[in-house]
């Protein structure tokens, strides 16, 4: 197992929850909620400054795919995100987790410990950023391979300029 402090990251239309692993990778908690700003990127920003903060390993980003395994736009989406993030945090590198079912499960865990459903919407995005890094953490440890897919960040354009006038 890779020693080093993972984030786990869930990707939603209004809502991103961030959750962090301890140094020794083995325990997710929840970190905080960041609302998605799709215009100036500033919940980037914010996940930029965590993984600097707290010199984080890499980054998990959660996939979610239907139940059949297809990747429809919720998924293109996380992975446009990725992607994004990948290029910003470089050279942290990134990974993309399958989280099918991640925010109904942290829906149902809240609900039980007795939240109701209006508290639930400040942090069910964290409680499924831990449930992400956790199946991510157990993963590795199962495997002792890093977790899931990798994301390569967009790499700036060449300028072009002509040789010799």
């Amino acid at each position: 197992m890779r020693a080093g402090i993972r984030l786990g990251v869930d990707v939603g239309s209004v809502r991103v929850g961030l959750a962090a692993s301890d140094p020794g990778g083995i325990l997710a908690t929840p970190i905080e909620t960041l609302e998605r700003d799709l215009k100036s990127g500033t919940d980037q920003g914010a996940i930029a400054a965590v993984v600097l903060e707290r010199d984080v390993l890499e980054v998990v980003v959660g996939l979610p795919r239907s139940l059949t395994g297809d990747e429809g736009p919720a998924a293109a989406g996380a992975r446009s995100y990725a992607t994004t993030l990948a290029s910003r945090i470089s050279p942290t590198p990134v990974r993309l987790i399958d989280e099918r079912l991640t925010t109904i499960d942290a829906h149902r865990q809240l609900r039980d410990a007795g939240l109701p459903g209006r508290a639930q919407r400040a942090v069910v995005d964290q409680a499924a950023a831990v449930l992400i890094l956790q199946a991510a953490l157990n993963a590795e440890m199962s495997s002792g391979l890093p977790p899931g897919e990798l994301v390569a960040g967009r790499k700036p354009r060449a300028s072009r300029t002509k040789a010799g006038g």
